[in-house]
């Protein structure tokens, strides 16, 4: 006799096949209902799967789908298309990001379950080492409490660099992100350099400061990279903390060495800068990167919704917290930070007329402006 019921062996089974191939064997040579008295089920169930069985082998005893042959609600092809034609678009999105700026009919399991028959779903790099939650902290901040800056290396992206060797585009990008509101800013140049990151600042400060921004007790983060402390035996500041440091209420603050989780918000937007532009855009010279970053940075500030901050954008954050502060905020376009130098040289050299070094918002509009005129 089986000292337990049939059922109970199931669902503990890790392969239920393996009972179900010795029952019907046992039912072949000693009869049905010996097989069920022994096996503790019922002669209709050594029936069914003795039927089932192809003798010799364990085809035929795995459970059969209970799934509706004709369901009211089938998927039907062209949502399928659909969700297919997202993803491959939009390949670093999830479900639920897709389902909610497009307004999908499918769940989210449904969309998963498309993608990964598809074979379009790519595990995510994940830290190893179990960060602590500082979301509710940082929320708590007033606004621009913390901006963190840094840089970005752009020709190890495989689907940039055959573009850059082409176009002659920029090798690095200099980023800044508001901590609270998650506000991003960048510029572009070739090199890492303590001349363009005090420029990428001075800029900054000027569009901050001209857009209502008020600093108190607030600071510019960085780590200790030359293109913001100079060298390192330097027995003074560098021009990048004196640029910084001029400003009232604001400070510069490096981060202890080796302590990269202190940059999480910035590190945090490289990898959305990269799966969400680099990887899908295409340029076919430096004018239409630079429209095309210009584009991208103001959907980032005033468009795209941080499921991390409640569903908001950054210019929402901003706006919600202080309505004072000019929309204008989120529309400063990046810029060529080497070639404005070089054209700085050239104006101090030359003893000509001053012109104008820093981004302005008309031309913020004129870029955006002619890149909806490209398509996108």
């Amino acid at each position: 006799m089986c000292p337990n019921p049939y059922y109970d062996l199931m669902r503990e089974s890790k392969d239920p096949r393996e009972l179900r191939y010795r029952m019907v064997r046992f039912a072949r040579a000693h009869g049905v209902k010996p097989a069920a008295r022994t096996f503790a089920t019922t002669p209709k169930t050594v029936r069914k799967w003795l039927g089932r069985w192809k003798p010799g082998t364990k085809q035929g005893l795995q459970p059969l789908s209970r799934a509706p042959k004709h369901p009211a609600r089938r998927i039907t092809e062209a949502q399928r298309r659909e969700a297919i034609k997202l993803k491959k678009k939009l390949p670093s999105w999830g479900a639920r990001r897709i389902k909610r700026d497009f307004g999908l009919a499918l769940s989210e399991k449904a969309l998963c379950r498309i993608w990964r028959q598809e074979g379009l779903l790519k595990k995510k790099r994940r830290k190893q080492q179990t960060k602590k939650n500082l979301r509710a902290a940082k929320a708590a901040w007033p606004l621009f409490k913390q901006t963190g800056l840094d840089t970005k290396d752009l020709d190890d992206i495989p689907e940039l660099w055959p573009q850059i060797r082409r176009h002659g585009l920029p090798t690095i990008q200099y980023t800044a992100r508001e901590v609270t509101s998650g506000l991003l800013f960048t510029a572009f140049a070739q090199e890492r350099s303590l001349s363009c990151a005090t420029l990428f600042a001075e800029i900054l400060l000027a569009h901050l400061q001209r857009c209502g921004v008020r600093f108190e007790d607030s600071a510019f983060q960085t780590d200790n990279g030359s293109e913001f402390i100079g060298n390192w035996q330097a027995q003074h500041p560098s021009r990048f903390t004196r640029t910084v440091d001029a400003v009232a209420g604001l400070t510069h603050r490096t981060i202890p060495p080796g302590a990269h989780t202190w940059q999480a918000d910035v590190e945090t937007v490289h990898r959305l800068i990269e799966d969400e532009f680099y990887e899908v855009e295409t340029f076919c010279s430096r004018e239409a990167f630079l429209a095309k970053a210009a584009a991208y940075t103001l959907w980032f500030n005033v468009a795209r919704k941080n499921s991390y901050k409640e569903h908001q954008t950054p210019w929402e954050i901003i706006h919600a917290r202080d309505p004072t502060i000019s929309p204008e905020i989120a529309m400063l376009p990046p810029v060529f930070l080497d070639e404005l130098l070089n054209r700085r040289l050239d104006l101090k050299h030359s003893g000509g007329y001053h012109v104008g070094l820093y981004p302005s918002f008309d031309r913020g509009r004129r870029i955006t402006r002619s890149f909806g005129r490209e398509g996108g």
